[in-house]
């Protein structure tokens, strides 16, 4: 016999959603760990004794983390998302009949608390993951990535036109006389088929073009990518548990290697908060070069850090001679040492021989140098790349 389900609303029911939640549930155990309770003191500055009672700032973090973790981009989606969800509900304490917060609540409070505040946030929850014994500390993995910006190519300008029109609004604001400005016209005429042209994307490098709509991005591309408006974000992760330790964001025209310095310090003072020490660092050869090298040694720290492309440590043939700072060929003819050249952020030294010395060397057809006595680029100081190049491959990494 055929069935058919009817359907009919009930006007009572009896409901709970930790009935309907399962154990294994993500949110249900995230409940169960994080302790946000710390955020009613830490954020008792921004509100007064009296007046409408503002949204619940634990349930304002919770929302926070629950866009994060389904990667909803935009506040209404957040709240609209969280109205579906049984499992958000029961993670942020509300119940099936209950109004959640309006999405403008969720902007206007994110604006109150400000960059300060979040980063407190942000080592509060890192305490708590060294309490359950998810970080170690010891070793760190660094690694970055683009975060588009909320800007277009398309909207791209001259700096100068920006700086001038910066100028004139300035000039504007002080200007206490009334001037008659003729009215925009209503309407702008399209063309005969009626379809707006589409804008040419403009050309240019971040040193002569800016975004308007957001100044700070810059633009940057990745291999067989469309060139965009970014940042570059920097992750720092513990290697025990993949708990983040730190995270920062940079204007995408920097390098890995410019940001190394400043990621690994911060990463060093939370740590340092929760009596934990970093003693080694794993990161790309993008984040190699002299000064990130020479930070690593001042902060004694082994970075375990390829050296990049094109580097190599010793040429077959030539012996360095370290008292005089100079290379010296199988003919028994100098390389000394010339001049600094600073390339991409990254500064060298150059090592010259003389055409003299290689117009009658019997080897000249298959020396390295060769007849053009194009000069050796090594990274200064050396001795931070050469210790780097050992350094990748430790014992204790090969096991």
């Amino acid at each position: 016999m055929q069935g058919k389900k009817d359907y009919q609303e009930k006007l009572f029911i009896r409901f709970q959603l930790s009935d309907y939640v399962p154990q294994d549930n993500f949110y249900r155990q995230l409940k169960g760990l994080l302790d946000f309770s710390y955020l009613y003191q830490s954020t008792a500055k921004y509100y007064g004794k009296e007046g409408q009672k503002s949204i619940d700032p634990v349930v304002f973090m919770k929302l926070m983390l629950v866009g994060y973790l389904e990667n909803l981009n935009s506040d209404r989606r957040i709240i609209a998302t969280s109205r579906m969800r049984m499992d958000i509900l029961y993670f942020i304490g509300y119940d099936l009949d209950e109004e959640l917060p309006w999405h403008s609540t969720l902007s206007r409070t994110r604006q109150l608390y400000g960059e300060e505040q979040f980063i407190s946030i942000f080592k509060q929850i890192l305490t708590q993951c060294v309490d359950k014994g998810l970080v170690s500390g010891k070793r760190q993995a660094v690694d970055s990535v683009f975060v588009k910006a909320n800007a277009s190519m398309e909207a791209l300008v001259k700096r100068e036109i920006l700086q001038d029109a910066s100028a004139y609004t300035k000039e504007l604001n002080t200007n206490i006389k009334e001037e008659i400005i003729d009215p925009a016209p209503a309407f702008k005429e399209l063309p005969p088929d009626g379809k707006k042209p589409k804008k040419k994307l403009t050309k240019g490098t971040n040193k002569t073009h800016v975004g308007p709509t957001d100044p700070d991005s810059r633009m940057s591309v990745k291999p067989g990518k469309a060139t965009k408006l970014n940042y570059l974000g920097q992750v720092c992760v513990d290697t025990e548990n993949h708990v983040i330790t730190h995270i920062q964001a940079f204007r995408a025209d920097k390098a890995d290697s410019q940001c190394l310095k400043e990621v690994l310090i911060n990463t060093i003072e939370n740590l340092k908060d929760n009596s934990l020490e970093i003693k080694e660092v794993l990161a790309d050869g993008g984040y190699s070069s002299a000064t990130a090298l020479q930070a690593l040694e001042n902060i004694e720290v082994v970075g375990y850090i390829p050296n990049a492309p094109g580097y190599i440590a010793q040429r077959e043939g030539f012996t360095y001679d370290n008292k005089n700072d100079r290379y010296i060929c199988s003919q028994g003819k100098y390389l000394p040492f010339k001049k600094f050249r600073t390339d991409s952020g990254n500064t060298y030294k150059l090592y010259k021989t003389s055409v003299k010395d290689c117009r009658e060397c019997p080897l000249k057809e298959r020396c390295a140098i060769q007849l053009d006595t194009k000069p050796w680029k090594i990274p200064f100081p050396r001795s931070y790349s050469i210790r780097c190049i050992y350094g990748c491959k430790p014992e204790k990494q090969k096991k």
